[in-house]
């Protein structure tokens, strides 16, 4: 594969292989020279499985060029927090009467932490403290979802501008529209990232089941103006490559 993309981000069914790709990318580019992180947003990482070493919340060099990073859902939610809990709070305080503790509730909810990834992500890019980034993503259920999820959350932002409007509420110190206005902007930045950044690879092995989920992983991709240039297909014997019925026949022996 020749990819110039700074970020990578393997794709696919559970079980199909994508942590083992996306180190064997990372350590690729790092032995290029190139400063490589591989990142993983799967729900149970298991980057320290094949590196044999313990990768915890913080980045971990493992060598020249080669650093690596499995964050927890506790630290997301920190992050999160330490991050946009304050805005939060403004904005859902400007309309009902209720405690910051409100800000912790919502960090639980489904596709939080999700979207956090990828504003963490995107951040990790604009520092250009890295020249490569290889993430490697959870499920391709999660994987869908994680995608669509900043175009959505546009349009949820427009529908809570109509709802202020509507209910005419007073501001604090600054403009509720103002803090509004810098989510859309992000999540539109994020959006751009993921178009023109992001070289998303797919993962995926000989069976039947797999490959119907790579076909939707490549449609979905494709309404959202994305494409796939590179698929890996792991579980192939190179010698029985040309035999259609190679999977098959290795089961049987």
């Amino acid at each position: 594969m020749k990819i110039n993309k700074k970020v990578v981000m393997f794709a696919g069914k559970g079980g199909v292989g994508k942590t083992t790709v996306s180190c064997a990318t990372a350590v690729h580019f790092a032995l290029q020279g190139e400063k490589t992180l591989v990142i993983s947003t799967d729900p149970a990482p298991s980057l320290s499985d094949i590196f044999e070493t313990k990768i915890g919340d913080k980045e971990k060099k493992l060598a020249e060029n080669l650093y690596a990073l499995e964050l927890s859902s506790g630290e997301v939610l920190r992050l999160w927090k330490q991050k946009f809990g304050d805005e939060i709070y403004e904005v859902i305080s400007s309309f009902v009467d209720t405690e910051k503790s409100i800000v912790d509730y919502i960090g639980t909810a489904p596709g939080i932490d999700e979207e956090f990834m990828l504003y963490y992500i995107h951040e990790l890019v604009m520092r250009k403290k890295y020249e490569r980034i290889i993430w490697d993503s959870a499920p391709m259920g999660h994987t869908l979802r994680l995608l669509n999820l900043p175009s959505q959350f546009i349009d949820h932002l427009n529908q809570a501008v109509k709802v202020y409007m509507k209910f005419n509420i007073k501001w604090g110190k600054r403009s509720i529209f103002d803090i509004i206005d810098s989510w859309k902007k992000l999540a539109e930045e994020i959006v751009e990232f993921l178009k023109n950044e992001t070289e998303i690879v797919a993962v995926t092995i000989p069976e039947t089941l797999s490959t119907m989920q790579t076909e939707r992983l490549v449609f979905e991709l494709h309404e959202n103006n994305m494409n796939i240039n590179y698929i890996v297909i792991n579980n192939v014997i190179l010698s029985q490559a040309e035999n259609v019925n190679a999977r098959g026949e290795h089961k049987k022996n």
